[in-house]
């Protein structure tokens, strides 16, 4: 199998676009540097596909090294045919190799093989083959010392010939992949165990197509089981049908080894031999199998899910470089105060302890005052965490106290926060401060920049994903750490205000010589030059190729440092303003002028390192260089006097903020400390197929309280302004009834029990 054509097919792009992205990694290049600055060499492959073709790339290779290892295998056992060695080299997925591979791999003696050894294996072929025989006549040719008599014979042929069905891989995969388009999923609570799983009650009698089931219900049930409350098991049949009748299964087994039953001598043993093969050895393989089917694609699906979440997170608008006041919101351990100047630097810390057991409002608000004229500052960051409607009251009179129309207050996500104070990071960032001030400080820089504050968290302590402890933690991590990477370098950093984690995730660099830049900043003074940067300790030419258009030297000595423009391409630019029709200019006169830049005709400066894509890209950044991809900052207004669940009444419209979005639905943050569902038929008046067609992480909407159970924290929201607390289950079963297509979660109620207690317990 050729990998590179293999690819491109896949992609559907040209052989030669798939080959040159593959030298490319290959030689180091990260999937950030060859979508952005080697768009000749791959046609414009973006970073989604680079990323699947890189995951491709290893899964295939992986696959490679495995063929040579089975190939040598069965060579070494004087067992390879041509036709053989073909077939195992035309098989494009683990699972078809290992078919091919089972009945030549070295296994622990089984029944199958110490009858061969006993002499047995003529009897199994000659009554699979003449089934006119009578097994106990035949039986009795094949005694001897160690089968002692006709039932031991019978039973060792019995052994032979089931092997032999289990081990046939044209049969093996017709009946993996009937079984996984036709099994049912049975998930029953196991007896006694009814009070302590009441979270997973909607699963004590759950059946469900597997190739069907959505990856929040599967993990649900996975989950459940793994906790001792649920028994799971695939059901291959109706449960009205006797269990001596053979299922088709079955009949396929026979079919292909010629086994039927037409009252020969033979025939009722073979059937039982058939029976037995699928019962006792086949259906536990592959239930097995499905079962492990199910599971890599829930977990493939949530691990998207929590990718695009997270994505969203990263990206949201900044709201500037602003001086910025954090409030980590407490009760009885006070609330953690830390100010931050424009560009993130720690100025001063308080507690105050507004609420109870002292209630001191008045020195609380006397502390809030003199920080914000002290320091001017502009914006106050409040965790969304308990006691942060309290909080954001004692802002507002805080605001209103100082007549000061300048000062906003908002109220952001706290996740993470804790989990960076005390972080490795946080403590090198602010050794001498106390672990509970971190978080503050955190709480304010995410304001101003989320990006360059949530990378110093493990992107899964950040709380947008779906059952992300249940799922393959490596394959979570990388593909987390693979949005990071994008986004990071999607947004550019300026190196002179960076933070070592920030750097270390630009392309390129890692975190020593993150730490290294950030050193070296530190004892010279500001980098005035992107080449300044191969100055720093084992920041190679190398290197230095890979990260150099991603970052950013505000008001240096070339103006070009500031831009997305590579270093690389500078004399294209230079070209471009010695020939400029206006005459010659410099790049101060070029960079944002649309007039000037529009007069420029691109193909006059295509060459053969340089394409129309890069020219392109050139011309883009010249007109708004260093342009920050991120939307325009904005936050929603929490109800005034709705700062608990059991403020809400069915029918308050209340705007809110998308805090994670799941295949099922959106949860909302309408500020009362727990989270509404909008599911995913109540996100809009029409069909949906996936949430992220209407809302993503972060985004501001109006939602409709459906249904509250303050007892069990649970609240249901509509985005369908004009719903009321029935019609979104009527409408549900209207299209139903209908025949109108709809999502299978959309089968589902609106305020679905297991997916909010799910959704509660990943949020604890």
């Amino acid at each position: 199998m050729n990998i590179t054509r293999h690819i491109a097919a896949e992609l559907n792009v040209a052989h030669a676009r798939v080959d040159a992205a593959i030298t490319l990694l290959d030689e180091g290049a990260t999937v950030p540097f060859i979508a952005r600055y080697r768009k000749e060499a791959t046609g414009g492959l973006d970073d989604t596909q680079l990323r699947h073709l890189a995951e491709r790339l290893q899964y295939l290779r992986e696959l490679q090294e495995r063929k040579a290892v089975i190939v040598n295998s069965i060579d070494e056992q004087g067992k390879l045919s041509d036709d053989l060695r073909a077939a195992i080299e035309a098989c494009d997925n683990k699972t078809a190799l290992e078919d091919l591979y089972l009945p030549y791999k070295p296994k622990r003696r089984t029944k199958a093989q110490m009858a061969r050894e006993n002499g047995l294996q003529p009897l199994a072929d000659g009554l699979l083959a003449e089934p006119n025989r009578l097994p106990e006549s035949e039986a009795e040719h094949y005694l001897n010392e160690q089968v002692p008599d006709i039932k031991a014979a019978l039973d060792g042929a019995r052994a032979i010939l089931m092997e032999q069905f289990a081990e046939d891989v044209e049969l093996i995969g017709r009946l993996r992949e009937k079984l996984w388009n036709e099994g049912q999923l049975h998930a029953q609570v196991l007896a006694g165990q009814e009070s302590q799983g009441e979270k997973f009650k909607d699963y004590f009698d759950h059946r469900e197509a597997i190739r069907t089931m959505p990856s929040h219900r599967a993990l649900a049930v996975l989950r459940g089981r793994n906790e001792g409350i649920l028994s799971i098991a695939l059901k291959y049949r109706a449960d009205d049908v006797p269990s001596n009748e053979a299922s088709v299964y079955e009949t396929l087994i026979a079919e292909r080894f010629q086994i039927k039953d037409l009252n020969r001598p033979a025939d009722a043993w073979l059937h039982e031999c058939v029976r037995l093969a699928w019962r006792a050895k086949i259906f536990l393989s592959l239930e097995l199998d499905a079962l492990n089917r199910l599971k890599e694609a829930a977990d493939a699906d949530a691990i998207t899910v929590f990718a695009r979440n997270l994505k969203d997170l990263l990206l949201a608008a900044p709201a500037g470089r602003l001086c910025t006041m954090g409030l980590d919101p407490g009760i009885r351990t006070g609330v953690k105060v830390a100010v931050v100047d424009d560009t993130g630097k720690l100025l001063e810390t308080a507690t105050i302890y507004p609420f109870q057991p002292r209630n001191d409002v008045s020195g609380s608000l006397n502390v809030l005052a003199r920080l914000v004229k002290q320091h001017g500052v502009k914006l106050i960051a409040i965790g969304n965490g308990t006691a942060s409607r309290e909080t954001d009251r004692l802002a507002a009179e805080l605001i209103k106290g100082l007549s000061a129309g300048s000062l906003h207050k908002i109220v952001v996500s706290e996740a993470g926060a804790s989990v960076y104070s005390a972080s490795e990071a946080g403590a090198q960032e602010f050794p001498d401060l106390d672990v509970s001030l971190r978080g503050a400080v955190s709480i304010a820089r995410r304001l101003q920049d989320p990006l360059a504050e949530l990378v110093k968290i493990d992107p899964k302590s950040i709380g947008v994903g779906q059952y992300q402890h249940d799922v393959h933690q490596s394959q979570l991590a990388k593909s987390l750490d693979a949005v990071v990477e994008d986004c990071v370098n999607a947004v550019g950093v300026d190196v002179n205000t960076a933070s070592a984690p920030l750097l270390s995730r630009i392309s390129g660099l890692n975190k020593t010589l993150a730490q290294n830049i950030v050193a070296y900043r530190d004892e010279n003074g500001a980098f005035t030059g992107r080449r300044q940067l191969l100055k720093v300790p084992r920041l190679g030419e190398k290197t230095f190729e890979q990260a150099a258009g991603f970052l950013r030297i505000m008001h240096g000595k070339e103006p070009l440092d500031a831009s997305a423009v590579h270093p690389e391409a500078y004399a294209i630019v230079a070209k471009m303003l010695a020939n400029h029709p206006a005459g010659s200019l410099k790049a101060q006169d070029l960079i944002g002028n649309k007039s000037l830049i529009a007069q420029i005709k691109p193909n006059d400066y295509i060459d053969a390192r340089f394409g129309l894509p890069t020219i392109m890209d050139i011309l883009a950044e010249l007109e708004k260089p260093g342009r920050d991809p991120r939307g325009a900052f904005k936050t929603a207004d929490f109800a005034e006097g709705i700062e608990d669940i059991k403020d809400l009444q069915v029918g308050m419209v209340l705007e809110g903020v998308v805090s994670n979005v799941a295949n099922f639905g959106a949860f909302v943050d309408i500020g009362v400390h727990q989270d509404g569902l909008v599911h995913i038929s109540a996100l809009a008046d029409r069909y949906v197929a996936d949430p992220r067609e209407v809302v993503k992480a972060g985004d501001v909407v109006k939602v409709k309280v459906l249904e509250v159970d303050a007892a069990r924290k649970r609240i249901a929201l509509t985005m369908r302004l004009n719903d009321s607390s029935s019609s979104a289950t009527q409408r549900t079963q209207g299209a139903k009834a209908a025949g109108k297509p709809h999502h299978k979660a959309q089968e589902k109620a609106p305020n679905n029990s297991a997916m909010a207690d799910a959704f509660a317990k990943l949020k604890r």
